[in-house]
């Protein structure tokens, strides 16, 4: 099983031998992804069902939210519809009780291997600045080196900062331009001037230069791992 449906817990055969199953099968595949340093988006969905399920464990009002509903009765003339619960609680409960129970290690274990993973990514991954950065290096070019590649893959990249109540988060938007590939001569230098006179939108962008010393897939892991990288160093620089 690839993926896991967001509501697989409510939804479907309420068994814990056929949810358990349901639940290995899926972890296996993330692990095996995991083993092959593809980290996306196995992570990501591993981390909303584990959230998801701690959420259901700790506020019973979000299981019963999360159940399918059927009309009960329906007043056409104001509209409304009213609807009744098909689960209440009781012997189902238990069981859906009893599947968080078993589900929330198992899926923390898988968590914490794609964590390691990540966290060997970013170890092998250096950035450093391409010359003389401007003083809003919030937006400019992204020069890739994958493991034992000998071209260089060029993303424009650029930071936005959104705010919640609380804080100000950062996200960040790459976007594919070109490959190149180096030689004599051909600095990473020479190749942001040229960008720079190619377009004219960018007179004075950051050049960033990514070298990646270990093999893993581009999209699914080392992309996210490098931007994610890429925002915490130019927020050191900004603080």
């Amino acid at each position: 099983m690839k993926q896991l449906n967001d509501n697989w817990l409510t939804t479907g055969l309420i068994d814990f031998e056929y949810k358990k199953y349901m639940l290995l099968a899926y972890l296996q595949n993330v692990k095996k992804q995991f083993e092959g340093h593809k980290l996306y988006p196995g992570l990501t969905d591993l981390v909303f069902h584990y959230k998801n399920l701690q959420s259901i464990k700790e506020n019973k009002q979000l299981l019963y939210k999360n159940f399918p509903q059927k009309i009960s009765k329906a007043d056409f003339a104001k509209l409304k519809v009213s609807y009744e619960k098909i689960v209440q609680d009781g012997e189902v409960m238990k069981v859906l009780e009893e599947i968080i129970f078993y589900s929330l290690p198992r899926i923390k274990g898988i968590l914490e291997e794609g964590k390691t993973v990540y966290e060997l990514i970013e170890s092998k991954i250096e950035i450093s600045p391409v010359g003389i950065l401007p003083i809003y290096p919030e937006y400019g070019y992204l020069f890739v080196n994958e493991y034992k590649m000998k071209e260089t893959r060029i993303y424009n990249y650029k930071i936005t900062i959104f705010e919640s109540a609380d804080e100000k988060f950062r996200g960040i938007s790459t976007t594919f331009m070109e490959t190149v590939r180096k030689g004599i001569g051909t600095t990473y230098e020479n190749i942001k001037l040229q960008l720079i006179k190619k377009h004219k939108s960018l007179p004075s962008p950051a050049a960033f230069i990514l070298n990646s010393n270990v093999p893993c897939p581009l999209e699914e892991s080392l992309m996210p791992v490098a931007k994610r990288a890429l925002i915490r160093k130019i927020s050191k620089m900004a603080a």
